[in-house]
């Protein structure tokens, strides 16, 4: 026995490879390679080469081999035009070949013999049939129609002799009686796609598979079948074979992508137990020589590889220790490094006291780590937030109504900053007009309940440039709020400039507003007490006037207003009557903000027959401010604070208001994609669908056009029904889409079973297993409902 790795090329790829009863020879065969090697201590040495003679045709040509576990001499191959041929190594003839077996209609997938008996030999071909060979009669005893579209593996069960293991392209497993041939006695689904490879354990009644799902899956069937052990590789499973004298170690190499052969502990399923890298392309068969130290395998590569164990890599021991984890409830768990300590051997000890390096370790056990776990307890009353913010929040239609909606949720569930986020953005996105038309109505009505509109030195504005100002101040004070700065004087009762006093009587002595002293207020001011120069509402004549000074640090003027009555009483008396009664009085000026039309920058006159000059201020037109900057600022803030929902929500709210901001579509994807991890970690699956509805990333938006189809097969038939659910191809029947309980086609929410097909509505379904095992349709299939 070699006990070293050592390799052999060859002249083309091998499909598979045989070892012989003591494990001293083995055989290759693939389309142009079929040849027989001897294993010596260092090398290979070529013993036969089968493929040789004239007539070289396709039952050379093979995908799989097998050697007779009895008689040393006899060997199979599955040809891929349907052939089973048979070689002996003992007669005499250059060409080895016995019989050919030409009962399959289409390629042939696997052979296998009988542990015990020599003559019988299974297939499994493309045509979905297994046939048993008896090589004494040279004829196929029994077929096995397995209903499927075709077999890619069978395997003899060791500790049941008349039985064997079939897996189908569907992700079906049969076990079938070789005295029974006319129907399966088991029958289950295991995964949810091809099934390429099966193993029977030599020990247990364990059948480990393998698919292109991209996992190996180990299944008890002592009784029920059940799925004890699932491991999870990096690419879909081509071949597998169990690990001698091991029991819960298994070999495996990939279909595709993966060039290692990995050796796993079930036990341990999320890293290898160890890996061998010598093939430079995809291994394509494996065969270990009947101890657990050395195994054989082919590739595509041209390559026969004989591993040793002691030369494999341990991935365990280059994988970092630690790790994070969130439940349901919240609760993180944090493992933490604490020291690695690889397994000592008593060589390696020896070879620390002689003060050498420690090699890798190489024995059966699992690289070790030890480290110390924390856990950490999120506050409960974050969790009933994201789930009803996620169930009430509104993210279509119109942003106003969005706004104010979301705001409301997050202000009853006490997040009051996300509360002034919401109504923020909605004044940020408002039109500036209808803003200061909302505005305008609060300032005149303050103005109506106090003195006067008070402005420093004549020369603040009044009426509509005082709305303006109070739309800019808004404005600031919301992109300041955005960003979490509180602007200055927000918590206080406002400054000199903006304050106002209560109307009062002439000569009434009333409390300051910014001192604890008292003002003696003077009389009202009269018609001809206004000066020419006020920039007050209106300007009647060009009397001169000095203006009124308080007692107050601050100069102030007093502006009139029309709609007070006892001011016009004055103005009637003192200025000018009036020629006629005006009995239907016009609004002021100041409701109509789009007329008189060209007012010029500063005021514009309308002169009124007989009446005094009446001078209207136009307000300036709204800045126009850009808060793009802010709102990315805000975007990215609660992005860092693990907030994606408030994230996410606002740039799905945005709508095509979103395509100014300059967030690169990756990051937006990446965070969309965080959100919907979150939301189904939370089980809240249709709000999930509803963000991916909402999305304008394509990769994002194609997330419910995948993973949407259901493999069905025709109760009657088991065939896989093709081009539509409700009709086979093969029978022509419909009697699947039938209730089995009540008999009626079901028309609505459709339940059945995986293992036999046999189904119904779902409330009779359900009313049946709540006292039944066994199937409605009576089958004898004992079915679960979950």
């Amino acid at each position: 026995m070699t006990s070293r790795t050592i390799c052999i090329a060859q002249e083309g790829p091998a499909n598979a490879l045989a070892l012989n009863k003591d494990n001293s020879q083995v055989v290759i065969a693939g389309r142009n390679v079929f040849k027989i090697f001897t294993l010596l201590e260092d090398k290979f040495e070529e013993a036969c080469n089968l493929r040789v003679g004239k007539n070289l045709n396709l039952n050379f040509s093979c995908n799989d081999v097998a050697w007779n576990l009895n008689d040393d001499h006899i060997l199979a191959t599955a040809a891929t035009n349907g052939a089973v041929v048979v070689w002996n190594l003992n007669k005499p003839s250059r060409s080895k070949q016995e019989h050919v077996f030409m009962d399959h209609k289409r390629t042939v997938n696997k052979v296998s013999f009988h542990m015990t008996e020599p003559m019988w030999l299974i297939s499994g071909s493309q045509d979905g049939t297994m046939k048993c060979f008896d090589m004494r009669t040279k004829e196929a005893a029994k077929t096995f129609y397995s209903n499927t579209e075709s077999v890619r593996d069978v395997q003899f069960c060791p500790q049941q002799p008349y039985t064997f293991a079939a897996v189908s392209e569907n992700g079906h497993v049969q076990q079938w009686d070789m005295r029974k041939p006319d129907r399966y006695f088991q029958h289950f689904t295991a995964h949810s796609g091809p099934i390429f490879a099966c193993d029977w354990h030599p020990e247990a009644t364990w059948l480990a598979t393998a698919s292109r799902d991209k996992t190996i899956k180990v299944w008890d069937l002592a009784g029920k079948p059940s799925c004890d052990y699932t491991i999870h590789t990096i690419a879909s499973v081509g071949r597998i074979k169990w690990r001698p004298q091991k029991k819960y170690h298994i070999a495996s190499c990939a279909l595709v992508v993966d060039c290692s052969i990995n050796v796993w502990d079930i036990r341990r399923p999320y890293i290898p137990f160890a890996s061998f890298n010598e093939h430079k392309d995809v291994p394509t068969g494996v065969a270990w020589r009947g101890n657990p130290q050395s195994f054989l395998s082919t590739s595509r590569d041209c390559t026969l590889y004989h591993h040793v164990f002691e030369d494999a890599t341990r991935p365990a021991s280059k994988a970092n220790p630690q790790s994070v984890a969130l439940d349901l409830k919240g609760d993180v768990a944090y493992a933490c490094k604490v020291k690695y300590e690889p397994a000592t051997t008593a060589r390696q000890l020896s070879n620390i006291m002689r003060g050498m390096r420690t090699p890798v370790t190489n024995d059966d056990t699992f690289c070790m780590a030890s480290s110390v776990t924390h856990r950490f307890a999120m506050s409960i009353r974050q969790l009933p937030w994201f789930t009803m913010a996620a169930e009430s929040y509104l993210l279509s239609g119109n942003l106003n109504d969005i706004c104010d909606h979301n705001a409301r949720i997050a202000d009853y569930f006490g997040k009051k900053n996300l509360g002034k986020v919401w109504q923020i953005l909605k004044n940020l996105h408002a039109d500036p007009l209808e803003l200061l038309r909302k505005m305008s109505p609060t300032v005149a009505k303050e103005d109506v309940a106090n003195v006067s509109n008070i402005v420093q030195g004549g020369a603040k504005n009044s009426g509509m440039e005082q709305s303006n100002a109070s739309k800019q101040s808004s404005h600031e004070h919301d992109a300041k709020s955005l960003q979490g700065e509180n602007p200055a004087g927000a918590a206080s009762g406002g400054d000199d400039e903006t304050e106002t006093e209560n109307e009062a009587p002439e000569n009434q002595t009333v409390a300051g507003p910014s001192t604890n002293s008292t003002t003696i207020l003077p009389r009202r001011p009269l018609l001809s007490d206004i000066p020419s120069t006020s920039k007050g509402d209106f300007i009647f004549g060009e009397t001169e006037y000095e203006p009124v000074s308080l007692d107050h640090p601050n100069e102030r003027q007093i502006v009139m207003r029309m709609e007070d009555d006892e001011w016009t009483k004055e103005l009637q008396k003192e200025a000018f009557p009036l020629r006629h009664e005006i009995k239907d009085r016009s609004p002021p000026p100041e409701q109509f903000p789009n007329h008189p039309p060209d007012l010029g920058e500063e005021s514009a006159s309308v002169i009124v027959e007989d009446q005094p000059r009446l001078v209207v201020p136009h307000p300036p037109k709204p800045q126009s401010i850009d808060f793009t900057p802010v709102i990315m600022q805000t975007l990215e803030h609660h992005a860092a604070l693990r907030d994606v929902q408030t994230t996410v929500s606002i740039l799905i709210a945005l709508g095509e208001k979103r395509k100014n901001l300059r967030i690169p579509l990756a990051l937006q994807e990446h965070w969309i994609m965080e959100y919907l991890d979150m939301l189904g970690k939370f089980k809240l699956w249709h709000i999930a669908t509803q963000i991916i509805q909402l999305s304008w990333i394509p990769s994002i938006s194609q997330l419910n056009q995948q993973s949407t189809l259901i493999h069905v097969c025709c109760a009657t038939c088991t065939r896989p029904l093709q081009r539509s659910a409700w009709l086979c191809d093969h029978c022509h029947t419909s009697e699947h889409a039938l209730c089995s309980v009540c008999n009626q086609v079901v028309r609505g929410i459709y339940v059945w079973c995986q293992g036999c097909s046999h189904g119904g509505h779902i409330n009779h379904m359900k009313e049946w297993f709540n006292s039944n095992r066994r199937c409605p349709a009576g089958c004898g299939h004992r079915c679960e409902y979950t």
